[in-house]
């Protein structure tokens, strides 16, 4: 599931053309984070992905997914159009009504605490349509 996840990351910091050094890092430690090594990661950074979901994510799952996406988008500082499209577009494969993009990019910041998190997550279940 952790490679799913990596790949849509992977395909929006490809989307304005250029991937940042700050969007490269933060894809390589979620990747590290899931027990993925690095010569595994660095080569998807070549290649296109289609917006793949897995079956089987839970809510919590679908949760990480929307927030890592919205947090990678926020990391360069730069909003593009093509940004919020794609995630909006993963948002509805994930499930969710596609109004959650703008809630999460109004609430969604670099370091969040553990209680913001939690808020979050009400909020995003909400927008869940299934």
């Amino acid at each position: 599931m952790a490679l799913a996840q990596l790949k849509l990351l992977v395909t929006l910091a490809r989307v304005d053309g250029n991937v940042a050094e700050k969007e490269r890092a933060y894809i390589e430690n979620i990747g590290n984070a899931n027990g993925i090594a690095d010569d595994v990661i660095r080569p998807l950074f070549e290649i296109e992905h289609g917006i793949i979901i897995p079956d089987d994510l839970t809510p919590e799952k679908r949760f990480d997914y929307i927030f890592s996406l919205i947090q990678l988008m926020k990391i360069d500082e730069r909003l593009y159009k093509d940004e919020i499209r794609y995630c909006a577009r993963v948002a509805s494969k994930l499930g969710y009504d596609q109004a959650i993009i703008f809630d999460l990019m109004l609430h969604v910041k670099e370091f969040m605490e553990s209680h913001e998190l939690d808020e979050l997550r009400k909020l995003t279940a909400k927008h869940l349509n299934q």
